[in-house]
Protein backbone atom coordinates (compact mmCIF):
# COMPACT_ATOMS: atom_id res chain seq x y z
CA UNK A 1 0.00 0.00 0.00
CA UNK A 2 1.35 3.62 -0.88
CA UNK A 3 2.63 5.71 2.09
CA UNK A 4 0.19 8.84 2.15
CA UNK A 5 1.94 11.97 1.64
CA UNK A 6 2.92 14.61 4.63
CA UNK A 7 0.54 17.33 4.32
CA UNK A 8 2.01 20.65 2.28
CA UNK A 9 2.84 23.68 4.37
CA UNK A 10 4.06 25.86 1.59
CA UNK A 11 6.05 28.90 2.31
CA UNK A 12 8.00 31.38 -0.07
CA UNK A 13 11.21 33.02 0.56
CA UNK A 14 11.95 36.19 -1.23
CA UNK A 15 14.05 39.09 -0.22
CA UNK A 16 15.89 42.11 -1.67
CA UNK A 17 17.09 45.83 -0.68
CA UNK A 18 15.19 48.11 1.28
CA UNK A 19 14.92 51.65 1.27
CA UNK A 20 16.26 52.04 5.09
CA UNK A 21 17.18 48.97 7.02
CA UNK A 22 14.45 50.79 9.26
CA UNK A 23 11.65 50.46 7.00
CA UNK A 24 9.77 47.91 5.37
CA UNK A 25 9.91 49.39 1.99
CA UNK A 26 11.81 47.50 -0.63
CA UNK A 27 14.30 50.15 -3.50
CA UNK A 28 13.04 48.00 -6.46
CA UNK A 29 10.43 46.12 -6.68
CA UNK A 30 11.21 44.67 -10.11
CA UNK A 31 14.73 43.32 -8.63
CA UNK A 32 13.12 41.37 -5.97
CA UNK A 33 14.81 37.67 -5.07
CA UNK A 34 12.46 35.01 -5.28
CA UNK A 35 14.57 32.23 -4.14
CA UNK A 36 11.52 30.13 -3.96
CA UNK A 37 8.72 28.07 -2.81
CA UNK A 38 9.45 25.21 -0.31
CA UNK A 39 6.87 22.19 1.25
CA UNK A 40 7.42 23.03 4.56
CA UNK A 41 9.14 25.59 6.94
CA UNK A 42 12.10 23.83 7.98
CA UNK A 43 13.55 23.77 4.10
CA UNK A 44 12.29 27.17 3.46
CA UNK A 45 14.19 28.25 7.09
CA UNK A 46 17.34 26.48 5.59
CA UNK A 47 16.80 28.70 1.93
CA UNK A 48 16.18 31.46 3.87
CA UNK A 49 19.75 31.30 5.87
CA UNK A 50 21.84 30.48 2.85
CA UNK A 51 20.14 33.68 1.16
CA UNK A 52 20.75 35.85 4.39
CA UNK A 53 23.90 34.49 4.79
CA UNK A 54 25.17 35.55 1.04
CA UNK A 55 24.01 39.19 1.38
CA UNK A 56 25.24 39.90 5.05
CA UNK A 57 27.37 42.23 4.08
CA UNK A 58 24.76 44.52 2.84
CA UNK A 59 22.85 46.34 5.88
CA UNK A 60 19.76 46.85 2.96
CA UNK A 61 19.17 43.33 2.32
CA UNK A 62 16.49 41.82 3.65
CA UNK A 63 15.03 38.18 2.84
CA UNK A 64 11.84 36.82 4.37
CA UNK A 65 9.49 33.46 5.05
CA UNK A 66 6.07 33.76 4.21
CA UNK A 67 3.63 31.36 5.20
CA UNK A 68 1.81 30.82 1.67
CA UNK A 69 -0.42 27.86 3.44
CA UNK A 70 -1.84 30.47 6.19
CA UNK A 71 -2.95 32.53 2.90
CA UNK A 72 -4.34 29.85 0.91
CA UNK A 73 -6.18 28.28 3.52
CA UNK A 74 -6.61 31.11 6.75
CA UNK A 75 -9.37 29.36 8.38
CA UNK A 76 -6.24 26.42 9.36
CA UNK A 77 -3.07 27.69 10.69
CA UNK A 78 -1.42 24.24 9.56
CA UNK A 79 -0.69 23.64 13.34
CA UNK A 80 -2.05 20.33 13.37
Amino acid sequence: MAQPHPKQLLHLVFGGELTSPERMEFKELSKLHVVGIYPNYKSALEAWRAAAQATVDNAHMRYFVVHLHRLLDPEKDGNA
